[in-house]
C-alpha cells in the first residue's frame, strides 16, 4: 500500500460526503521482531480514501498511530453518498480527546469516530468506530437529501 503525507484530524473539519467504510484488523511491528493486533479504520470522504491505524502500546493503552491519505486502497463497504459534517469532539471533565466525529447533516447522529480519547490520561484509547444505523440513507423514516 502507498501511503502520501499524513494528515491531521483537524484538516476534515467541515462538510463532507461519505460514501465507503471498512474497519479491520492488522498485524503491526511494534518492536523489533515483535508483532501485535492492531484495529484500522478506513473510510472515504469527498472521493478521497484515508486510513486511521492505531498504536496499540501495551495492550492497556493505545492511541491513533497515523491518518493519512491511501492512494492505492480499496474500501469494500461501499454505499449511497452520505452528506457528513466532521467536528472535533468535545473534551469533558474528565478526558482532553483528540477524536473527530463525522455527524450525518440530516439525522445530526455521529456516524464515524476516529482519533485518540483521553489523551491526558494514563490510559488513552484508540478510538475507531462506525454507526451505518445513525445515516439518513439507512433510515426508512428520514429523506437522505434533508427536503
Amino acid at each position: 500500500m502507498t501511503e502520501q503525507a499524513q494528515v491531521t484530524l483537524d484538516s476534515l473539519v467541515g462538510e463532507h460526503t461519505l460514501d465507503a467504510v471498512d474497519t479491520f484488523v492488522q498485524s503491526v511491528n511494534t518492536y523489533g521482531t515483535n508483532f501485535e493486533d492492531a484495529s484500522v479504520i478506513r473510510f472515504r470522504l469527498d472521493g478521497v480514501t484515508y486510513t486511521a491505524i492505531e498504536d496499540p502500546s501495551d495492550g492497556y493503552r493505545s492511541s491513533m498511530e497515523s491518518l493519512f491519505v491511501s492512494t492505492d486502497a480499496e474500501v469494500n463497504n461501499v454505499f449511497p453518498p452520505n452528506r457528513v459534517v466532521g467536528r472535533k469532539k468535545e473534551n469533558d471533565q474528565y478526558a482532553v480527546n483528540n477524536t473527530l466525529e463525522l455527524v450525518d447533516a440530516v439525522t445530526g447522529k455521529v456516524v464515524l469516530e476516529v482519533g485518540t480519547d483521553n489523551t491526558d490520561d494514563y490510559y488513552p484509547s484508540f478510538v475507531s468506530a462506525f454507526w451505518p444505523e445513525h445515516m439518513a440513507v439507512n433510515m426508512s423514516n428520514v429523506n437522505p437529501s434533508g427536503g
